[in-house]
């Protein structure tokens, strides 16, 4: 008898497959042909952010894909999830802004209520994907629990597929079977999860009106040892002196004594001028393009 249990082994699970989905055709400028992104806002849902429960680190990511490709970021707002506050906010941002991302809201479960509030926002119906049901039922078919699962387990996770019945289905990556929906042109609906919000964020670019390359900006960082009361005379007159230049100064404190210059324009050739007069005038340093790359990870760890 104890060979005979020795010798079972339980059944392997199935690979996962291998998904290669096609992806959405690029369609025509939502902004209007010849126009392109300018600003941006993020609205961040979930009761989880705001109880600290769950960190958010997906405005961050999207501060960071606005600065790259050439996007103002104006606001943030982390709402609860709560219909009238989306409501409120979504139509405030889309009124305002050129591009806004939602984070959140969008599982199986009784609290994801973006799509729903978001269809109600402008105006929609609700209406099943039936591409997106496909995808899912394929990127999930090795998964022996989505088999026996009630049917009142199978409507919850279709729920995911539930979208506003006007909004663009666009599938930006091959092996993801959640699309971004768009409302309004504008309003792009991503998930909460981090690494699904980076990949479908990245993978968005281009579905983007996004600006030329040579109109998104140039920073610069300079490391100083002087502290900030030390500096702050010198960095009040030169924002004042290059602000007709749109060019903007930020100083950052360290623990430990000194600062981070960071100077940011369109102009590049000006703004490395302007950082070898920092780094002159307070004994500083000009951070490499890989120096600056590890402090803002830093940051955002």
């Amino acid at each position: 008898m104890v060979a005979s249990q020795a010798g079972s082994q339980p059944s392997p699970k199935p690979p996962a497959p291998v998904l290669n989905f096609p992806n959405s055709p690029i369609p025509k400028n939502p902004l209007g042909e010849g126009r392109y992104i300018k600003t941006a806002a993020a609205l961040i849902i979930g009761d989880e952010i705001l109880n600290g429960n769950t960190l958010d680190r997906n405005s961050n990511y999207f501060a960071r894909f606005c600065f790259e490709n050439g996007i103002e970021l104006q606001r943030i707002e982390v709402i609860a999830d709560d219909e009238l506050e989306i409501l409120e906010a979504s139509r405030r941002m889309v009124q305002k802004y050129d591009f806004v991302i939602t984070s959140g809201g969008i599982g199986p479960t009784h609290d994801d209520i973006t799509y729903a509030s978001l269809a109600k926002s402008f105006g929609q119906e609700l209406k099943y994907n039936d591409e997106t049901i496909a995808r899912m039922e394929e990127a999930s078919r090795h998964r022996t629990w989505v088999s026996q699962q009630s049917e009142e387990q199978h409507t919850a996770r279709k729920r995911m597929a539930l979208f506003p019945e006007a909004g663009e289905v666009l599938f930006v990556a091959s092996d993801i079977w959640v699309p971004v929906v768009r409302l309004e042109g504008k309003l792009c609906i991503l998930p909460g999860i981090p690494s699904l919000f980076q990949k479908l964020l990245d993978n968005l670019k281009p579905f983007l009106p996004l600006p030329a390359e040579d109109a998104r900006p140039f920073r610069l960082q300079v490391f100083t040892p002087l502290p900030e009361s030390s500096i702050a005379p010198f960095l009040t007159a030169l924002q004042k002196r290059v602000k007709p230049e749109n060019i903007r100064i930020g100083s950052y404190p360290l623990l430990q004594p000194g600062a981070h210059i960071a100077l940011i324009g369109l102009d590049r050739a000006r703004v490395k001028e302007l950082g070898l007069e920092v780094e002159k005038e307070l004994q500083g340093r000009i951070l490499s393009a890989e120096e600056t790359d590890a402090m803002i990870k830093e940051k955002r760890q």
